[in-house]
């Protein structure tokens, strides 16, 4: 299989590690080699729940009997996807209502930017310096790094940079700025935390002039950070929400999230503002209501801060620089790109499944499951440490 995979399945990078599954369960991945692998990463944010969590599989198998693909979004009213919505807007604070389900985070991204150019009628777009909105075009075009940006040019045009976490940048944001786009916690450049009133008034800002704010959520939301979304640990609600990844618990989604005036836009002048065949699949927003529903239910969130606090404790060592992030999204920063991927195989070589951040190579990425446990936390810090200690 391994042959097969690196001769006929496309490549993004020339050092995939190529390791063969054979299925996953709860915290743990398990190869073809017959061992099994404490899973630190959980698919990069995306399986909030772990692996094969008996409630989503209950629920794909139940609409999978039932039926899959009927109609193209937005044409027929089928249930899972309607359960999803109204117990998303349920969750929310208000003017959040309306949510409009696509296939991934980069496609909301992309929905999300012509909803705020088509309800402002302008046309300037402001990021973020080192952001990470995604690979289509139009989340490139807004990603801050220009290392993963200049062999695709040209992008997006009237597109700007603000720097991140520094509000003397706000003056740039105009009346001629159509919405301000940020990741709640930057992902790919360390999982950085802002300060605590940034975003409020960012958020003021941004209603001075008239433009929307969008949060991309698409790592910390689903109750990664100790909330259902990061943005509530900052006292403000962005115009448009964008969410992804965890949100299907290990399957493809993603959507954006706004008022119903905001998004009503969209349906007019012209109709058909955003259309997609298969986004709010009903398969799909069956597991994504299981997850949803788990996550404000189990208690899990009120979990978190424990959990962060043990990775805290037992992540103490010389080789160790810096522990950024918040909840269970946390980077590890271990001084060099180099000694940080011979950390991650050596890990991986001892049953522990890490990554690293997608700039900042220097981090090792923290992002497991919501479910793992205590002694899942201390078995997996125990091996970082030890692979330290002989490195």
């Amino acid at each position: 299989m391994q042959h097969d995979f690196f001769k006929y399945q496309a490549q993004t990078t020339q050092f995939a590690a190529g390791f063969e599954v054979e299925k996953a369960a709860g915290s743990y991945i398990y190869g073809k080699n017959g061992q099994r692998y404490l899973d630190f990463v959980a698919g990069v944010s995306a399986n909030t729940l772990g692996h094969s969590h008996p409630k989503i599989v209950d629920a794909i198998k139940t609409q999978a009997e039932k039926y899959l693909h009927v109609m193209v979004y937005g044409e027929y009213a089928q249930e899972m996807p309607v359960k999803l919505c109204k117990l998303l807007a349920d969750a929310t604070p208000e003017p959040l209502e309306v949510t409009y389900l696509v296939n991934s985070g980069a496609e909301a991204i992309d929905g999300a930017l012509k909803l705020a150019k088509r309800y402002t009628g302008r046309e300037e777009i402001i990021s973020m310096t080192n952001s990470y909105h995604g690979n289509t075009h139009g989340a490139l075009s807004v990603s801050g790094n220009e290392y993963h940006k200049r062999e695709f040019r040209p992008l997006l045009p009237m597109v700007s940079f603000i720097e991140f976490n520094n509000q003397f940048d706000f003056s740039k944001i105009t009346e001629k700025t159509a919405c301000v786009l940020a990741e709640t916690i930057q992902g790919a450049a360390g999982f950085l935390v802002p300060d605590s009133d940034y975003y409020y008034n960012l958020k003021k800002r941004c209603e001075e002039v008239g433009a929307l704010l969008i949060l991309d959520e698409i790592q910390p939301g689903f109750g990664r950070t100790g909330k259902l979304f990061a943005f509530e640990h900052f006292g403000m609600v962005p115009d448009i929400l964008v969410m992804g990844k965890g949100m299907g618990g290990g399957v493809p989604v993603g959507a954006f999230m706004s008022s119903k005036e905001i998004m009503h836009s969209l349906s007019h002048s012209p109709k058909l503002g955003h259309i997609t065949t298969f986004g709010g699949n009903p398969l799909i927003a069956a597991a994504s209501y299981a997850t949803l529903h788990e996550v404000l239910e189990s208690g899990l969130m009120n979990e978190i801060q424990e959990k962060e606090n043990l990775f805290r404790q037992l992540l103490v060592h010389p080789k160790i620089k810096k522990v950024n992030g918040k909840g269970l999204m946390l980077a590890v920063n271990l001084g060099s790109p180099d000694f940080t991927l011979q950390v991650a195989k050596k890990c991986m070589e001892k049953g522990l499944v890490v990554f690293w951040q997608l700039y900042r190579n220097e981090y090792l990425r923290i992002s497991p499951p919501l479910t793992i446990s205590l002694e899942e936390i201390r078995e997996g810090c125990g091996i970082i440490i030890d692979v330290l200690n002989e490195n």
